[in-house]
């Protein structure tokens, strides 16, 4: 990144908080611009959570840890301009009495050979699952002996009990003295964490110091507080057509004759030309067109019926009311798209992922429509419930720009009766890791088509997907998940333009 005058993308800040991703900036020399906008990304993404009461310490923190990997950076380069060998310890003694000051009067020439070798501090930032991490990363791994003196001054930070007698009593001037890491513990235990909260290592030729703060239970509650109250506010709530139910029954009886769903079905205009549809599709890739109901029902299943209703139902229910945004269900369709192709290539053997990529991939989102068509007297009536019970607009706001969408679509789908795995892919479509073993491959391929989608908006970048996931699916390169992004897309758009 260039060290001009940054702007803040508030966007994509509540879409990282929205979807758990994590967000990422990388600089090689760190100039004061870079260390404003780093400061007021910090400060955006906790005011996003709630967690204004943060911002102070956090930042002090941060711009310790970016001015530690800097440092260090610097360290290397200096090192081996002077030909010492910094593993070495009298190499590495030598060389630290000479360090500072030569930095010091010629800062300019060491940044830009760390810049030259590509030496860069990098800023992540992702909440996800109720935990706020904060990681400052940069690839010079730590020496034995800085390793060492990192522990010795934590452990020194646990002889304080106030910053003012940390500036009092701390007089090595050998390498800072050590006075800003003290100073970043005492920080962190003024609002209520420990030495355990914060972590130091090396892993695969980076150094990484890292923050995990739980997201304050006082937010968990009241957001748990306003979708348990939105759910059961909605007396309201878009129900499925009585011909779907109806069939949904028939289905479930084992005494049913695939003849009789065949008839049912073939009274409803709207369920024969999609059951056509589906059956006429490239998914079952058919010699010939199959124009009998009975035939199509033979070739779907139980199963591939039971979801085409919860598809069509869910669509019916939701655009009969007011305020239903084409926009989400556009996104929702395409994510259903990617799913179910993925699921057919990636999961050739698991059948059932194959058969329930694309129901679960359409309603992933479940939760965002459901704030979309609300009536706004429903939301005024929630919203004053949360008062009398103390929850703050903010959090109610939030909620309704999409946070935690995911569990208050899954309360839903429960309240419609929806198949367990529906439900937890809905719950889990952000956090993959999360669901229940049985359902976690197919959660994240929704999860996987999800950010594709979003990808392809310029959204989200390539780095913000989970490494997990997308070895999961033996995606190693950007280059890979561009072409299958690709592929999607164009096929996606042919299939849409028929």
């Amino acid at each position: 990144m260039t060290a001009q005058k940054m702007s803040v993308d508030l966007d994509k800040i509540r879409m990282a908080v929205r979807t758990g991703i994590p967000l990422s900036i990388t600089t090689y020399t760190l100039p004061h611009e870079m260390e404003i906008y780093m400061n007021d990304v910090l400060t955006a993404f906790l005011t996003e959570l709630n967690q204004q009461q943060m911002i102070q310490y956090l930042n002090y923190c941060l711009n310790e840890l970016i001015t530690n990997a800097k440092k260090a950076n610097t360290k290397r380069v200096y090192f081996r301009d002077k030909e010492l060998d910094i593993t070495n310890e009298n190499d590495y003694n030598l060389g630290m009495k000479t360090f500072k000051e030569d930095m010091l009067n010629n800062i300019n020439y060491y940044l830009q050979l760390q810049k030259k070798e590509g030496l860069y501090v990098k800023l992540l930032l992702q909440m996800r699952n109720n935990k706020i991490k904060i990681e400052v990363r940069n690839n010079s791994a730590l020496t034995v002996f800085e390793y060492k003196r990192i522990h010795d001054k934590l452990a020194r930070a646990q002889q304080y009990t106030s910053v003012e007698e940390a500036l009092t009593q701390i007089l090595d001037d050998t390498e800072g003295a050590g006075l800003g890491l003290v100073i970043m513990i005492l920080m962190l235990e003024k609002i209520g964490l420990t030495e355990e909260n914060f972590q130091t290592l090396c892993e695969n030729g980076e150094t990484i110091t890292r923050i995990i703060l739980p997201l304050s239970e006082e937010m968990q509650k009241e957001m748990n507080i306003v979708s348990a109250e939105f759910v059961r506010t909605i007396d309201d709530l878009p129900q499925f057509p009585e011909n779907i139910v109806h069939l949904s029954r028939l289905l479930s009886d084992p005494d049913s004759k695939m003849s009789d769903i065949a008839m049912q079905i073939s009274n409803d205009v709207t369920l024969t030309a999609e059951l056509l549809k589906l059956v006429n599709s490239a998914a079952f890739a058919l010699a010939n067109p199959c124009a009998s109901i009975a035939d199509a029902v033979k070739l779907v299943g139980l199963r591939g019926i039971k979801n085409l209703l919860y598809s069509i139902g869910s669509v019916q229910a939701f655009t009969n009311v007011s305020g239903s945004r084409e926009e989400l269900w556009t996104h929702s369709y395409r994510v259903a798209f990617y799913s179910y192709n993925m699921a057919r290539n990636f999961c050739t053997s698991e059948r059932s992922v194959i058969d329930d990529a694309y129901i679960c991939g359409l309603l992933h989102d479940m939760g965002k429509i459901i704030f979309e068509t609300a009536h706004p007297d429903l939301l005024a009536k929630v919203m004053q419930i949360c008062r009398t019970k103390g929850v703050s607009q903010d959090i109610f706001e939030k909620l309704i720009s999409g946070v935690n969408h995911g569990e208050i679509g899954a309360r839903i789908a429960e309240r419609w009766n929806f198949p367990e795995v529906i439900t937890c892919v809905i719950r889990h479509h952000h956090e993959p890791e999360n669901s229940p073993k049985e359902a976690r491959r197919l959660t994240s391929l929704v999860y996987l088509s999800d950010l594709m989608v979003h990808y392809q908006q310029g959204e989200v970048d390539f780095y913000q997907i989970d490494p997990e996931v997308l070895r999961m699916f033996k995606i190693s390169t950007e280059e890979q998940f561009k072409k299958i992004s690709d592929r999607l897309k164009n096929a996606f758009d042919r299939e849409n333009t028929r």
